[in-house]
């Protein structure tokens, strides 16, 4: 990378041939942008935030550039974010020392018994250096007043701990929350929203709780799936950092959260946030932070997206950080109806903690139009908001013809509703009255009764947890693989409880946030791939606490190796869907083996993917080059991914892979391969021996397949103590 002073006397000289004039620009043809530009430079005695705004000054064309300067990153990588014309950026693109220039665009959140279903018993956890690891949360915030989140038994924060709490009039940190900021680089902060780290949407609550928070026996929503709740490291610390709003997680704020994650000392990241779509690794803030996060010895863990149950609908998906899906846990939530014939039905959609003593009669909300608010029969049978007559709706059950919030029946004081499902089974919400959610069939019979009765009437039942079978499945919402740009990477890695999860929650908004509903839950139950992300991230916290010098590669290796085979069957988008399998934490703790990966590693694989040496330079800040290109095929993760051509025509590749021992000493792997028909392996050599801890061992696995159909398979290597399973999978375009 060329040093910081031969930059700016580039730029010195470049300004002085570029004729540009800022003034005949409007301030409205501006928009914000992200300017990334590697790794830090290397210079001791050098302003980082000055080189950026000579750097803004040669493409605006004023003396004043600063005032386009929005933030400046430079604690743990070097790049800026501006306000800058279509050309400003154009010309900027171009400039010596840049990697990318993107646009500063949304990103959306991707929203107990959970770890016993994995086989993760509260004995596993309280390991002696528990304490010292800190989780990174970047999310809506945290309600530093949760059960979830007291500092009771806790000590002083690490002394690694470099961080700070943003302190305001309604926020203060603890020795469980030990760190606290927020971001808000464009706009003003939405109405009714806290000016700090302070969680006013949940969402954050709930995923720092499911990752770290503390032991809280009998919790529940409202009584509902009472039971413990707590996070995969209840002993581990939680570092804040608050990216999201009502407005969705602005990019620059992302990476800004990112560059001071990095900085202040954490040692694993959960994101739960995601782009509408894919993205090129370095035009993407989350692919560049956990890059970052990468280098600098932190795992982060982001979800794979609620786009399911296509193909490609994968929103995080790079080789360096952790990508997860959603699964099923072993229950679920039923909510029952039951009619004036004394007939019932279930749904599992509705979450109803209301309890409904008497029988109601049901309207059909077609029949009772707010006519003095001029709504029509073809807008009230919808349930639209203010469209039913409340003289007509007050005290009755109303059925709609479509799903909706709830806020109309509420406003009308309707005691409860009827509505369709969206043809999703595997999420649960939450309604400001008591409802019942129910597919087409099942509201068709309700009709038919109401339509027969003289005076149809129904009670609806608070909703009561049973078991579930089988588990787990891939949720329908989750976002399936495979990864969008390295088509021969496995995407997501792994799967992990994500669907009605039960956890921490803002009481700085009522539970539905419906006007009208006046109920504040301090646990609540949601679902999402936002869910399965901090499951991960706990596991991965808890693996990092028994092998504090692990990379995050070797990390996350343990975790894929030891996930429990998913059943085809039930999951048929195979390894597109879960990765390696559903996580499991207390084997992830012994692997036997793991697939190592650093920096270098992912440098020769983006050199074989066509990045320019010269960006990969300032990625790295160092003298990174090409001359050895890598393949897709040889980057050492522990998955085995062949794309095959959309005519069917067969396909062979092969994969070199690297394991080190960190199982037994002295120990002797033989490797016993399985597939589906169609899917050929072979396994050079058959047998790898190790001598000590840390030894490294080469091998070869060259596949065939064809056709047009997914197949799947997986490589053992078994020394009779552990079994360190890798999956295959073979798909067509």
């Amino acid at each position: 990378m060329a040093p910081p002073l031969s930059w700016l006397l580039l730029i010195t000289l470049a300004c002085s041939t570029l004729l540009v004039t800022g003034s005949n620009v409007f301030e409205e043809d501006r928009e914000v942008y992200i300017v990334y530009m590697g790794d830090l430079p290397k210079a001791g005695d050098f302003s980082i935030s000055s080189f950026h705004t000579n750097m803004l000054q040669e493409v605006v064309g004023s003396s004043d550039a600063s005032k386009y300067l929005v933030r400046s990153y430079m604690r743990s990588f070097n790049g800026f974010v501006a306000k800058l014309t279509k050309d400003e950026m154009k010309r900027l693109s171009g400039m010596k020392g840049i990697v990318s220039v993107f646009p500063n665009e949304n990103m959306q959140l991707h929203t107990t018994r959970s770890w016993d279903f994995m086989g993760f018993p509260l004995k596993a956890n309280g390991t002696t250096t528990e304490s010292d690891i800190i989780v990174g949360i970047l999310d809506t915030g945290i309600w530093p007043e949760s059960e979830s989140f007291s500092d009771k038994g806790f000590g002083r924060p690490p002394s690694k701990w470099k961080g700070t709490c943003k302190t305001s009039a309604n926020f203060t940190c603890n020795n469980k929350i030990i760190g606290a900021r927020y971001y808000r680089s464009t706009g003003s902060i939405p109405e009714g929203e806290s000016e700090s780290a302070r969680d006013d949407l949940g969402h954050g609550t709930h995923t720092a709780s499911t990752a770290a928070g503390g032991i809280v026996p009998d919790a529940s929503l409202l009584g509902i799936g009472t039971g413990t709740a707590r996070g995969g490291v209840p002993s581990a610390r939680i570092a804040v950092y608050k990216i999201c709003w009502s407005d969705g997680c602005n990019f620059a704020d992302v990476l800004a959260a990112f560059d001071d994650a990095i900085a202040d000392g954490v040692d694993i990241i959960s994101i739960s946030v995601g782009g509408d779509f894919p993205r090129d690794y370095f035009n993407d803030p989350i692919a560049i932070g956990s890059f970052h996060s990468m280098m600098n010895g932190i795992l982060t863990s982001n979800s794979a997206g609620n786009s399911g149950p296509h193909i490609r609908s994968i929103s995080n998906f790079s080789p360096w950080a952790l990508s997860v899906a959603a699964s099923t846990i072993d229950r679920k939530f039923l909510t029952k109806l039951v009619l004036g014939n004394n007939e019932t039905y279930e749904d599992s959609i509705s979450k109803n903690t209301f309890t409904m003593e008497d029988m109601h009669q049901i309207i059909y909300a077609g029949d009772a139009p707010n006519k003095t608010g001029g709504f029509s029969a073809n807008e009230s049978r919808f349930c639209a908001d203010y469209s039913l007559d409340k003289s007509l709706v007050a005290g009755k059950i109303v059925f709609c013809d479509k799903s909706n919030r709830g806020g109309a029946a509420l406003a009308a004081e309707a005691a409860g509703s009827i509505t369709p499902d969206d043809g999703k089974k595997d999420a649960s919400f939450a309604f400001p009255i008591p409802t019942s959610c129910l597919d087409a069939s099942d509201a068709s019979k309700i009709l038919q009764y109401m339509k027969s009765a003289r005076k149809p009437t129904a009670k609806i039942e608070k909703t009561i947890t049973v078991e579930e079978e089988p588990a787990p499945i891939v949720a329908s919402f989750s976002s399936r693989g495979p990864n969008p740009y390295s088509y021969d990477l496995l995407s997501p890695d792994i799967t992990a409880p994500g669907v009605q999860i039960l956890a921490a929650w803002t009481e700085g908004s009522t539970l539905t946030s419906v006007a009208g509903d006046k109920r504040v839950a301090k646990y609540n139950i949601i679902s999402g791939t936002s869910m399965s992300c901090p499951h991960a991230a706990g596991a991965a916290a808890y693996v990092k606490s028994l092998h504090p010098k692990w990379s995050p590669a070797a990390i996350k290796s343990a975790l894929m190796t030891t996930a429990t085979p998913m059943n085809p069957k039930t999951n048929t988008d195979l390894e597109l869907s879960f990765g390696a399998g559903h996580l499991n934490p207390v084997k992830a703790a012994n692997p036997g083996l793991v697939y190592d990966a650093g920096e270098a590693d992912y440098i020769k694989f983006m050199c074989g993917e066509g990045y320019r040496a010269e960006h990969l330079k300032l990625i790295t800040g160092d003298n990174t080059t090409c001359t050895t290109n890598g393949t897709v095929w040889d980057l050492n993760v522990p998955s085995f991914t062949l794309s095959l051509d959309w005519l069917g025509k067969p396909v062979t590749r092969t994969y070199t892979r690297t394991v080190t021992n960190v199982g037994s000493a002295v120990s002797t792997y033989k490797a016993k391969l399985t597939a589906m028909a169609g899917l050929t392996f072979k396994v050079e050599p058959t047998v790898l021996t190790f001598k000590s801890l840390g030894e490294k061992k080469n091998f070869t696995l060259t596949a065939t397949a064809g056709g047009d159909k997914r197949l799947s398979g997986s490589l053992v290597w078994d020394d009779g103590v552990f079994q360190v399973r890798t999956p295959i999978v073979a798909y067509a375009f």
